[in-house]
């Protein structure tokens, strides 16, 4: 009999022991297949990871442009701050030579050079704000005295003390003035 299950049990030739002491080849198979799929999400998770950095580096570089061109266009700015009481000291200087009556080569150069120095300044985007007479506007105005104005309505700009300027489409300084109220 031991001999029937010699043969029974190798009747093809092979190892009865080795047959059950490795794993199928369909368990083989899933679990390569399982090795598969698992690469296969890291393959997709780092992909998504490298668009989500590329998409990210490009915005990067796009708001670095986009401040550099701003920093660019307001780079003037505090040397225009710097040249504003310049710029009024020469029309307080001009106002009170044209109430003295004078108008002198001394007052004609000092026109020419304070108009030089605004056209200097609007070449680089400077501009002066004229607000009298309009509403005001807390954005643009720093309203520093109430009147009271029966001619024009209340909120009005009656009097600017010192004009306002804008750099581009910022505001350099609010022009301080004074605004109409009602009531006289």
């Amino acid at each position: 009999m031991a001999e029937q299950t010699n043969q029974s049990g190798a009747s093809n030739g092979a190892d009865p022991s080795a047959t059950t002491a490795g794993p199928s080849v369909p368990a083989q198979l899933e679990a390569l297949q399982n090795r598969v799929t698992a690469a296969e999400k890291a393959r997709d998770e780092y992909l998504e990871l490298a668009q989500r950095t590329k998409a990210d580096f490009e915005n990067y570089q796009k708001r670095q442009q986009r401040d550099l061109a701003a920093e660019r266009r307001f780079a003037q700015t505090p040397l225009a701050k710097d040249l504003l009481p310049v710029i009024d000291n020469l029309e307080r200087a001009l106002a009170a030579a044209r109430q003295a009556g004078d108008n002198g080569a001394l007052v004609q150069g000092v026109a020419l050079v304070q108009s030089q120095v605004v056209d200097i300044l609007r070449r680089h985007g400077i501009t002066r704000m004229d607000p009298q007479g309009q509403p005001v506007n807390y954005d643009l105005h720093e309203a520093v005295m109430q009147r009271p104005s029966a001619q024009h309505p209340s909120g009005t700009v009656v009097e600017v003390f010192e004009p306002g300027y804008m750099i581009h489409d910022r505001v350099l300084r609010p022009a301080r003035v004074a605004v109409s109220t009602t009531g006289a």
